[in-house]
């Protein structure tokens, strides 16, 4: 997905939506227990050419839409919260750290508690009018040193003030793998979409499908755009 299409993101997201998709829930683990997969929710519309072809995975706390078919776990703490999916089964979600090949990654980091760390890695490399934040989580001394700016190969794409659409390529570090996705031989298409007006949280998405899927990455991440 090059400059131009993410760029198109923020157009596509006002296109006329067509379609339903399927509900899936996920089951989550973290600080207090595993939580049983929700039964239904509320599914996004989009536009009907890919309808068919996408499922909306939902845990307890996040839901993103992902290829039909895939599997998906939520794991969950005091900073934050993430919802994996994947083409296989994920046997150990709790262990699941550096994961590699096709994924689907939302994640909400909070930031007044420990997910502060992590929102202030993502606006060194993101969000350059918010730095005051992460220089007061740098100051406190603690974690590591915050990004000097966004990596050198990454592709950022500033949408709104507080969103920013990114592509990480293949075989490179960057934004799309301060995630649990590590790198491989695909790139990694992003967004995330930083809330000043509250507690400063941050919401990511990360996508990596097979080659050939890139308009279905797109559709996935129209959908997840703030419609305001």
């Amino acid at each position: 997905m090059g400059t131009a299409a993410l760029l198109a993101l923020a157009l596509a997201a006002a296109a006329p939506a067509h379609g339903n998709v399927a509900f899936v829930g996920c089951p989550s683990d973290g600080q207090t227990g595993p939580r049983p997969a929700p039964r239904r929710g509320v599914v996004p519309h989009v536009p009907r050419a890919f309808a068919s072809r996408l499922a909306y995975y939902a845990s307890g706390d996040l839901g993103v839409l992902a290829p039909r078919g895939w599997h998906c776990f939520g794991l969950y703490g005091s900073n934050g919260s993430v919802l994996i999916v994947t083409p296989q089964v994920v046997r150990d979600p709790l262990s699941a750290t550096r994961l590699r090949g096709p994924a689907v990654q939302i994640g909400e980091s909070l930031g007044a508690t420990s997910g502060r760390f992590e929102v202030a890695r993502v606006i060194a490399q993101a969000f350059p009018a918010r730095l005051d934040f992460a220089r007061r989580v740098a100051a406190e001394g603690i974690g590591d040193p915050l990004p000097n700016g966004p990596v050198a190969t990454d592709r950022i794409v500033p949408l709104r003030p507080t969103v920013v659409a990114y592509t990480t390529p293949a075989g490179r570090a960057g934004l799309g793998t301060d995630s649990r996705l590590a790198p491989d031989d695909r790139r990694i298409d992003g967004l995330a979409v930083l809330d000043p007006n509250g507690d400063m949280n941050l919401v990511k998405l990360d996508v990596r499908l097979p080659a050939g899927q890139a308009a279905l990455a797109r559709a996935i991440l129209n959908a997840a755009l703030p419609r305001r």
